[in-house]
């Protein structure tokens, strides 16, 4: 039954547009979001052979333990998304409270090397698999006021590309850029602003196509949505 897809954080709004694009194009998803009551809902309307698991991927032992969970239901992934993200709220680096700074890595950068941790390992020993780390705009460029967001996110652009380096012959990491999509993390950085930008439901029908396609040869490229 087509590839065996991971990603985080399918409570947000692309992760759940993600996944009801996948399982609708003949794939099956194994999901997780730290709230219990999205990954009910989802599980409800998305039963077995997908599997959605309430996990915060700041916390190694609970990926470990999701990982496990997930490659002995379905198999090896296809497919690694690390699509869970946090942005700060809107200040000057120096007004940003040091835990809000903290969570905003231990999400974006600190989660993502979580997965990588325990999804790679078997990966690599099969010499199979991409990994999607998804970026931002402002992992490519800077905005005032978003210093801990742009931080993790130019993170994840070294990270990857470094990452990539290390992927035997087969393998791919790509550092994917999604563009300005509107969603409740764009409208807390732009406000009512955010409604000018690409809704969701457009978004999801030209990235799953686009993630679907990416191939080995791919490895250590700094992508973006098209669009």
């Amino acid at each position: 039954m087509g590839k065996h897809i991971v990603i985080t954080g399918v409570s947000q709004g692309l992760g759940q547009a993600m996944v009801a694009g996948f399982v609708a194009s003949g794939h099956r998803v194994s999901g997780c979001a730290r709230r219990g009551s999205a990954i009910a809902e989802l599980a409800a309307q998305y039963p077995t052979p997908h599997q959605f698991t309430a996990v915060d991927i700041r916390d190694d032992a609970a990926v470990a333990a999701w990982a496990e969970g997930a490659i002995a239901a379905s198999g090896l992934p296809d497919l690694v998304i690390n699509n869970a993200g946090l942005v700060n709220h809107p200040a000057p680096l120096w007004r940003v409270p040091a835990e809000e700074f903290d969570a905003v890595v231990a999400v974006n950068l600190n989660g993502t090397v979580n997965v990588i941790r325990h999804f790679a390992p078997p990966m690599v020993e099969q010499r199979s698999g991409i990994f999607v780390n998804f970026s931002s705009g402002w992992g490519r460029s800077t905005s005032p006021e978003f210093a801990p967001y742009c931080a993790t996110k130019w993170g994840i652009e070294g990270l990857t590309q470094a990452f990539a380096q290390e992927l035997p012959a087969g393998m791919a990491a790509v550092a994917l850029n999604p563009g300005i999509i509107h969603t409740a993390m764009l409208e807390t950085c732009y406000g009512d602003d955010a409604a000018a930008y690409t809704p969701i439901a457009t978004w999801v029908k030209a990235a799953v196509p686009y993630i679907l396609s990416l191939q080995p040869s791919d490895n250590g490229r700094a992508l973006t949505v098209p669009g």
